[in-house]
């Protein structure tokens, strides 16, 4: 139920309904468009939207099926169904053509079973009678008109037609040359006169040449005669063309009668068919608006997320702007929000767009809302928006609001939807604002859902402190004295009059004595709100920064999680790899070793052979000593530690800070955790020395020296196509690691098949935003530069 009548004007739903119109291809869909109503049972709702749904997943999907040809057949079956009426040919072919789509539409639907549930439902149990367009077809061609030999009788007809016009000409012909020859004839050819065919003769030789005339020039000097040879065969081809006239009505009739028995079923075709273009309508008007179906829910409540305007998103469309989103939830614990903000922040779009997606949901509609939002179903809507009665006195104009509040108050119920734009208006504040603060309460009593716009102080004031009311506001840029269009709940908003006047440049005494006039008391709570707004457009800036961290972390995560399974996957090949390595030095050692004896025996231990023989095996143990890592030499303090103190624990190269000394216990820092070790586990360290030994243990020590080993190259020529991939895998991790913004990979020119390789396999890398050549003389394709995030 909508109140009060112009409730789908106010809030733009009959604009909707006229764009759903212009999608139409029948006259049968358009009167289904302009019979839509809000409905209030979910069953019924559910399958209104989801049959949009599908009809627009098809259109998305560009699915083959064709739908062009629309028709009101159920006018030409009501005709049928009185005995001695008949069908025109165009009226057998609108009806031939009507079926023509119902059946190839059946055809579509039959070929994906259960793919489209819901619009398959349209046509349940609708049989498929093939036996109308066959007897249709035996009396029509392709193009709707009558066959020649539609029946025997008409095709005899047509022959004799046919041979009488053809007798006709050559009759005519032969008399008008003999005319022509004696100079009887005027200017001018064989002409039609009253639909028959006729010389034009001079008026003077009108008497040389029986027949009858049927016209003469405005001139009288030439009259039209038809030879009287002519006349009586031109009265037998139109005593045949009466006949056939009378055949063709006599096959239509026949055709008519056929088809009588299958009146019914006609019928329920024209009902699939509007109420298909019906739903093709809705789908193509999601399409416009960007439409989804919200999860349905039989509850009164609402959540919408990026929800948006459909006019506003059609109009700024057009502009090439884009509309900011909306979202807003109400429920059973929040079920009115008092919606206040500057003038021209978008509180009444606000609500608006609430109301609106709610009646076209209700009505069937898609709404331009996420596939997340929720969407339950009231069973009345209630609007005060406008003034009713703007051209009368302003007690006339309040008298229109508190009828509606009357109305309200009296019938509203938990599942009723009200929406009322600038509360309390139309009267003297002083009394506008505890009425409307009155009539608050009882709807809240009444556990009515609904949006509020207001500028009273009060009523944030009362929304505030009432459980089931929540104050909202449009943020504003107080920097740029412009409105965000963003909707954020919580908090109430200030209307920002007076530093909208002083943005427009009214003059400083104006503004002065206004505030002045204002009172002390309302200007604090003015300017309080005004913090608030500053307060909550920082906290939303930092919301959005922190959102961007906490991805920047979660992507860092990611990525150590996938070196780390990719160290737990390659540990087994490290290890395999480097037990044979060590497999190859022992052999090499041995046969060193052994062929060192031999020479030693060759050469009979001689001293100088012997010493070079020692030197080459002293460089061959050189050239594979594994060199260890050089640690900072930490120097112990011997003096007496004290709070502030560093101290490292004994044996090992943890390092840490002492906060407090409770006798024999530290309690010391260890980067973040605080840890209490006895005295005799710890030495004490020069300030200088534990900075160089924490700076070494830290992350970013370790990275620092990361960054410093790195090199912004890779050398890739020789290696086979398996280990080249495994080798740029490896390094590209370390570089998006160490934040590396390019690299270059070197792998020769050759054939090309490495450099292929590898660039194809750089494309499953989401980091990787471009490659390119080297430059020409610095090696071209032989080496690719790669640019990461």
């Amino acid at each position: 139920m909508l109140y009060p009548e112009n409730c789908q004007e106010r809030l733009g739903f009959n604009e909707v309904r006229q764009m759903v119109h212009q999608h139409c291809l029948s006259t049968m869909g358009q009167a289904l468009v302009n019979k839509m109503q809000v409905m209030t049972k979910y069953d019924q709702i559910n399958k209104f939207l989801r049959q949009t749904h599908e009809f627009k997943s098809i259109l998305e999907n560009q699915e083959p099926l064709q739908i062009s040809t629309f028709f009101d057949i159920k006018a030409l079956a009501d005709k049928i169904r009185v005995e001695g009426t008949y069908l025109m040919e165009e009226e057998l072919f609108q009806i031939y053509a009507s079926l023509q789509t119902v059946f190839s539409v059946i055809r579509f639907f039959d070929e994906r079973k259960e793919i489209y549930p819901n619009l398959e439902a349209l046509f349940e149990h609708l049989p498929i009678e093939r036996n109308i367009l066959k007897k249709i077809e035996a009396v029509l061609d392709p193009k709707g008109k009558l066959k020649p030999n539609a029946s025997p009788t008409l095709q005899e007809i047509t022959a004799e037609i046919a041979k009488g016009e053809q007798e006709v000409r050559k009759r005519m012909d032969s008399i008008y040359k003999m005319a022509v020859g004696k100079n009887w004839v005027a200017d001018g050819s064989l002409t039609i006169r009253d639909g028959r065919m006729c010389i034009p003769i001079l008026a003077e030789n009108k008497r040389k040449l029986k027949g009858f005339i049927h016209d003469e020039s405005a001139s009288g000097q030439t009259v039209y005669l038809e030879p009287e040879e002519v006349f009586t065969l031109n009265n037998k081809l139109r005593d045949l063309e009466f006949d056939k006239r009378r055949e063709i009505i006599k096959i239509l009739i026949a055709l008519t009668n056929e088809l009588r028995p299958y009146t019914p079923l006609l019928l329920s075709y024209h009902g699939f068919l509007t109420k298909l273009d019906f739903v093709r309508a809705k789908a193509l008007f999601a399409i416009d608006i960007q439409a989804n179906m919200p999860v349905l829910l039989k509850e009164p409540k609402t959540r919408l997320t990026n929800a948006r305007h459909p006019l506003l998103l059609l109009s700024f469309a057009l502009e090439k702007k884009t509309v900011v989103p909306l979202n807003i939830h109400i429920n059973e614990n929040l079920r009115i929000v008092l919606v206040s903000g500057p003038n021209a922040g978008g509180k009444s779009v606000c609500m608006k767009t609430v109301g609106l997606l709610q009646m076209m949901m209700q009505t069937g509609l898609l709404v331009p809302v996420d596939e997340s939002s929720e969407m339950g179903i009231f069973d009345q809507i209630f609007a005060d928006i406008g003034d009713d009665q703007s051209i009368e006195s302003d007690l006339s104009t309040y008298s229109a609001h508190l009828t509606k509040m009357r109305y309200f108050v009296e019938h509203a119920s938990p599942k009723t939807l009200v929406l009322i734009d600038e509360f309390g208006t139309g009267t003297d504040p002083q009394f506008g604002g505890p009425m409307a603060e009155a009539v608050l309460e009882v709807l809240n009593n009444k556990k009515v859902r609904g949006v509020i716009t207001t500028h009273y102080s009060n009523l944030k004031l009362f929304a505030g402190n009432t459980d089931g009311l929540e104050n909202a506001s449009m943020l504003f840029d107080n920097a740029k004295m412009k409105p965000l269009y963003i909707l954020d709940i919580g908090k109430p908003g200030s209307s920002y009059a007076f530093e909208i006047a002083q943005n427009i440049g009214l003059q400083k005494e104006v503004l002065q004595l206004a505030k002045e006039k204002t009172g002390t008391n309302q200007n604090s709570i003015d300017s309080l709100l005004v913090d608030l707004e500053k307060e909550k457009r920082q906290i939303h800036e930092t919301k959005i920064t922190l959102a961007n961290q906490q991805n920047k972390v979660k992507n860092l995560v990611a990525e150590n999680e996938k070196l780390k399974l990719f160290l737990e996957e390659n540990k087994k090949v490290l290890i395999k790899e480097a037990k044979l390595e060590a497999q190859n030095i022992v052999r090499e050692a041995n046969k060193l070793v052994e062929n060192t004896i031999a020479e030693i025996k060759e050469k009979q231990a001689d001293k100088v052979v012997t010493k070079e023989l020692r030197q080459n095996l002293q460089k061959s143990l050189v050239k594979n000593e594994v060199k260890e890592e050089r640690k900072p030499v930490v120097k112990i303090d011997n003096s007496i530690i004290e709070v502030g103190d560093w101290v490292q624990l004994v044996n090992t190269e943890t390092s840490g800070q002492v906060l407090e000394i409770n006798r024999d216990n530290l309690v010391i820092a260890l980067g973040d955790l605080r840890s209490v070790v006895k005295k005799n586990r710890v030495q004490k360290i020069s300030n200088r020395q534990a900075k160089k030994v924490v700076q070494s243990n830290s992350f970013s020590g370790r990275i620092s020296e990361a960054i410093t080993n790195f090199k912004p190259e890779l050398d890739l020529r020789g290696m086979r196509g398996e280990n080249a991939l495994q080798e740029v895998e490896n390094y590209l991790d370390k570089a998006i690691m160490l934040g590396f913004p390019s690299v270059k990979l070197i792998h020769g020119k050759g054939d090309g098949i490495l450099r292929k390789l590898i660039r194809d396999y750089l494309k499953k890398f989401k980091e990787v935003t471009k490659v390119e050549d080297e430059h020409a003389d610095r090696g071209g394709d032989g080496i690719t530069y790669v640019y990461l995030n």
